[in-house]
């Protein structure tokens, strides 16, 4: 509990009192010249403190807030202010008074949240003040629910009930006992227990209600470990290494994301990270050798940093800490991991996750992982194919070339090319991946040929003065692509950019993001270091626009439709003038004379057209057919068309596959609608195919004329617009 007085100079506490101010630097109690205390203890052998309770009486507080009450508060403590006392609570009273967030998991709730009420004698029954509610999503855990909701929405709303008091409009709403239970503390060891023998869903359920503290434990290998990091396993059972669970219940898997827990029910829990001797590790690598530790060389500022986090730990933990103090020996809970983040980040400007600390929880360990984080990266080693070789007597290794890489995967990133976009699996191995490993097969060749220019300025002697230009990096450079050819778009843009010394922010089209995720991950075992190539999927008026917004990106590629080309640009000349390379909407002409070789005008004609299904930014939107030759061209691209095979796009055969996404293809449709309505002649197609999927009939229009829609807007589609010209 905490309380504070505007007022209290000259106060004296009584003698042997534990009441004392707390030394507080950046609260707003301290900017209003505030003292806070924090008691220690009210009662001893069950009775009241005297010294205490007298000590709090001279404060003469006219409110009691307490935060979360983890001891009993005698009741003329509570009923002393004015306005009595408040207490959080988080659980949804009258449910879970006792043991609350821990409980919400473990029983499956799908609700959670926290009371505000007014303090009684009894466990967590007095009237309800206010009540906020969230969601339980299924991999929650504590430490999830505190930081998305009861922690920042607990704080407004604590101040927001005190403003009630004070406004003299706070309620008084007497909870009701449906429905109402109370759970006793699991700080017994033997409570802690995971109880393997029922369903996976009970078990992930207690696991992640004990996953920051105190932890879930069972036997691996008849040795204790606590389990941290749960979550169900959807995936087929992994090739690994079996491990005995429990005393004689059952079997478990290391594998290289974890160990699976297999459920009365036969499905499966999989753990992250386990404690193992009070070290915690990642569970994939029980039963491997530790690699040693490499201390770090800090500097001044750091070694501040390190300081500061010292008296962070100090001010939480009430000890004195060395380099061996571990956070959870010594008693900490969910609240002052919460508590070490949140004041990491306020003091330090360091953005750390309660995963660091699991990870890290002797002192000398979090320092190097706060100092590591500062420094904008961490120690985690790459793993990542290298070529390997014995030269100069000695054994040397280097990540293999990315193209090399993209050209060992390329069937799978066709594959993937074709589930994502719909591309046809031939073209997509051809096209798709084919251009893009040559794209970076070229640009690799120009990283150390980028060079500026010596230019003679003025040839008057005696100086014959000249100017020379050095290009260099321009820095982080933002890229968002389109849809329609997902890899080669990436491949166009982000290659040179890399080549000239940049890093790369890339946000992939939200419809088919996949191989871009591939090729980040092809990108590690490559080597190339993190931080130089981001993907970031997400739409377009979030991602996109932060990116176009970002000040320290300082240029911007982008390709897709005029409207939002024209947003982009202002947004980037709004936010810090970066440079901006645009590719837009067009609707390129074929023209065809009376002397050409029909044939070809033909498959050209259709190949400008169709090529990918029409989604091609340099396609052929309208054709010129010259007046003599009209009918027959229009006959012979009629039946070339009816050739064609439009179906799976993973079936070798195929020639055409479905429209990348639903509301595209139903702009087509209406697109199509358009063009009827206008008075053009759909000669051909114009409908949807009838099989599951964005399956669009190749289709031929003829008498357009210049004033139609059609005539003037890109379809982007398999569409083929035709109109007539005179000879001569």
């Amino acid at each position: 509990m905490t309380l504070a007085k505007p007022s209290v100079e000259g106060l004296k506490p009584a003698k042997g009192t534990q009441l004392n101010p707390l030394k507080v630097e950046t609260t707003t109690a301290s900017v209003d010249d505030t003292p806070v205390y924090k008691v220690k203890a009210w009662r001893k052998a069950g009775k009241p403190l005297q010294d205490v309770i007298d000590s709090y009486k001279e404060v003469g507080a006219d409110l009691n807030v307490l935060p979360f009450c983890s001891q009993f508060i005698p009741m003329d403590v509570i009923n002393f202010p004015k306005h009595k006392s408040i207490c959080y609570h988080p659980s949804l009273l009258p449910k879970h008074r006792g043991d609350a967030v821990h409980r919400t998991l473990i029983s499956g709730d799908k609700e959670a949240g926290f009371s505000v009420f007014w303090a009684d004698d009894g466990l967590d029954t007095g009237p309800i003040l206010l009540q906020k509610s969230c969601s339980v999503e299924s991999n929650d855990t504590v430490d999830t629910l505190y930081n998305k909701f009861l922690y920042p929405e607990g704080i407004l709303s604590m101040a927001e009930a005190v403003d009630k008091v004070s406004k003299g409009t706070a309620p008084r709403i007497p909870q009701i006992e449906e429905g109402a239970s109370y759970e006793p503390s699991l700080g017994k060891k033997e409570l802690q227990m995971v109880n393997l023998l029922q369903p996976a869903l009970n078990i992930h359920n207690f696991i992640r209600g004990l996953d920051s503290a105190p932890g879930a434990w069972t036997l691996l290998n008849n040795q204790e470990v606590k389990l941290f990091g749960s979550s169900l396993w959807t995936e087929s059972e992994p090739q690994g290494q079996t491990v005995e669970i429990g005393e004689n219940t059952g079997k478990g898997i290391i594998h290289d994301k974890g160990l699976l827990l297999i459920g009365s029910d036969g499905k499966m829990v999989n753990i992250q990270r386990i404690q193992v001797e009070g070290k915690m590790i990642q569970a994939s690598n029980y039963g491997k050798a530790e690699k040693s530790r490499e201390s770090l060389q800090l500097t001044d500022e750091e070694k501040s940093i390190v300081s500061a986090l010292n008296q962070i730990w100090s001010g939480i933990l009430n000890i004195e800490i060395n380099k061996q103090t571990d956070f959870f020996s010594t008693g900490a809970g969910s609240m002052d991991i919460v508590r070490l983040v949140e004041e990491i980040r306020e003091k330090l400007g360091i953005q750390m996750q309660n995963e660091d600390l699991f990870m890290a929880s002797l002192f000398q360990e979090f320092a190097d992982a706060v100092v590591l984080k500062s420094r904008g990266g961490s120690k985690k080693d790459l793993t990542y194919n290298r070529i390997s070789l014995n030269a100069n007597n000695m054994d040397i290794n280097f990540p293999n070339q990315l193209a090399d890489l993209m050209d060992e995967h390329k069937e799978e990133l066709a594959t993937i090319e074709s589930l994502d976009s719909g591309a046809v699996y031939t073209l997509a191995l051809k096209t798709h991946v084919g251009m893009s490993i040559e794209t970076w097969r070229y640009f690799a060749g120009w990283c150390d040929k980028i060079h500026g220019t010596t230019i003679p300025i003025n040839h008057a002697r005696p100086n014959r003065n000249l100017t020379f230009t050095k290009k260099e990096p321009i820095g982080v450079c933002g890229l968002i692509t389109p849809w329609n050819y997902p890899l080669m778009m990436l491949s166009w843009k982000m290659a040179p950019c890399l080549a000239a010394g940049n890093t790369v922010v890339m946000k992939p089209a939200q419809v088919s993001p996949l191989t871009a995720l591939k090729f980040a991950e092809l990108t590690l075992k490559a080597g190339i270091p993190p931080g130089v190539i981001n993907i970031l999927p997400g739409t377009g008026s979030e991602t996109g626009n932060a990116i176009a917004h970002h000040p320290e990106v300082r240029k911007l590629g982008f390709t897709g439709s005029t409207s939002v080309g024209q947003v982009i640009m202002k947004s980037c000349a709004d936010s810090n003038l970066k440079k901006v390379s645009l590719e837009l909407g067009g609707k390129s002409p074929l023209i065809i004379f009376d002397d050409c070789d029909l044939e070809r005008a033909v498959r050209m004609g259709m190949s400008g057209v169709f090529f990918n299904k029409g989604e091609n930014c340099i396609a052929a939107g309208r054709l010129f057919v010259e007046s003599s030759i009209h009918d027959i061209f229009v006959k012979r691209v009629i039946e070339e068309t009816k050739k064609m095979v439009i179906g799976d796009p993973l079936n070798r055969s195929t020639s055409h596959g479905p429209q990348n996404h639903k509301a595209h293809f139903e702009k087509l449709l209406e697109y199509i609608s358009l063009g009827v309505k206008e008075g053009a002649k759909l000669e051909y197609g114009g409908k949807r195919i009838d099989r599951p999927g964005f399956f669009l009939e190749p289709t031929i229009f003829t008498n357009v004329e210049d004033h139609m829609y059609i005539a003037q807007e890109e379809s982007f589609g398999p569409i083929m617009v035709i109109s007539k010209f005179t000879s001569g």
